[in-house]
């Protein structure tokens, strides 16, 4: 993790809303982070709570209409995204940052060939020709751990297995070294062998370009072996925001104890997981209060009627709680 004091990324209160004949889904509702070249940046939560909508913000892919950005701040390389042109965004996807979408199939298309897809990329973005091109395809193909490339350049996505598909994603991704990298996900597909790999791809290419990765994913073993920080998002908010260490070894948020506990244990007596009882909110119809409040066990009769703010607690530390908003309380007084 670099000591660079400048962020790479700054993102600003950013709220992305979908404008449906449902109501208004307010799938990213005021996130704020920032990232430095060399970092790692976990966000982690349940499917709905708005981790692949945040990242399709950056990268201004949300599709319009019904969604649109409402509010906030992308700031890249100290310019706001949001002030960009479609073909500045074109310039910037794919070059400056790079992007693992999280299901391989849908995102090759099936009537290219792998090496036409990865070719067009690179030709997209880079004066060189076809020939070195072509070099740095296979290059990457054999980085990312595909045997025999050469034999496989002309095949197309339906001929690779699931965790094929997603190296070949990951290889695309790098493929024009870019600043920053939103892996969404990058690791569903693979066994944990091929995991363990790709885990480890990522360090090292992060360490030889000083990239920095944010790294979408609901398996916290993901996290404590690859990011420096950690944000838990629930129902489109940071639930909590801290260093990953102190996170697993101090986590104060209800929601990131549920987490934590849902995360089989090898004892020598039996244990049932510990599953979050309920379901995540309906974005179309959030609760008056904490979004958290139905399935908490903690839940206080004012949590039901006020939306806690993201108070620090500690060094790098936030959490959206009403216990430690009244404990801040108590203090000050």
């Amino acid at each position: 993790m670099t000591d660079s004091a400048s962020p790479l990324l700054k993102v600003l209160d950013l709220r992305t809303h979908f404008f449906t004949k449902a109501g208004t889904v307010k799938a990213v509702d005021g996130v704020n982070f920032s990232i430095k070249p060399g970092e790692t940046l976990g966000i982690v939560g349940e499917s709905g709570s708005g981790k692949s909508m945040m990242a399709m913000s950056i990268l201004g892919l949300i599709p319009s209409p019904p969604g649109k950005i409402v509010g906030g701040e992308i700031d890249f390389k100290g310019e706001n995204l949001l002030e960009k042109s479609a073909k500045q965004m074109r310039n910037i996807r794919g070059n400056e940052i790079g992007m693992i979408f999280q299901d391989p199939m849908t995102s090759l298309n099936p009537v290219f060939t792998v090496e036409k897809q990865m070719m067009e990329t690179i030709l997209a973005h880079e004066k060189i020709s076809k020939k070195q091109a072509k070099e740095r395809i296979l290059e990457l193909l054999d980085l990312v751990g595909i045997p025999e490339p050469k034999k496989r350049l002309k095949s197309y996505p339906h001929e690779f297995s699931g965790g094929m598909r997603q190296r070949v994603m990951i290889a695309m991704a790098l493929s024009c070294n870019p600043s920053l990298l939103i892996a969404d996900e990058p690791t569903t597909a693979l066994d944990v062998t091929i995991q363990a790999q790709i885990l480890e791809l990522f360090k090292r290419m992060q360490k030889e370009m000083n990239m920095a990765i944010i790294m979408i994913t609901h398996d916290l073993g993901v996290v404590a072996e690859v990011c420096d920080r950690v944000m838990v998002m629930y129902g489109g908010k940071p639930a909590e925001f801290s260093e990953t260490t102190n996170l697993f070894d101090n986590g104060k948020h209800p929601y990131t104890h549920g987490l934590m506990n849902s995360i089989p244990k090898i004892t020598p007596d039996k244990q049932k997981l510990e599953a979050i009882e309920g379901v995540p909110p309906d974005l179309h119809s959030l609760p008056a209060g904490c979004s958290f409040a139905p399935r908490c066990k903690h839940v206080m009769e004012e949590c039901m009627t006020t939306d806690p703010e993201l108070n620090k607690i500690g060094d790098q530390h936030y959490v959206r709680c009403l216990l430690y908003e009244q404990s801040k309380k108590a203090v000050e007084t």
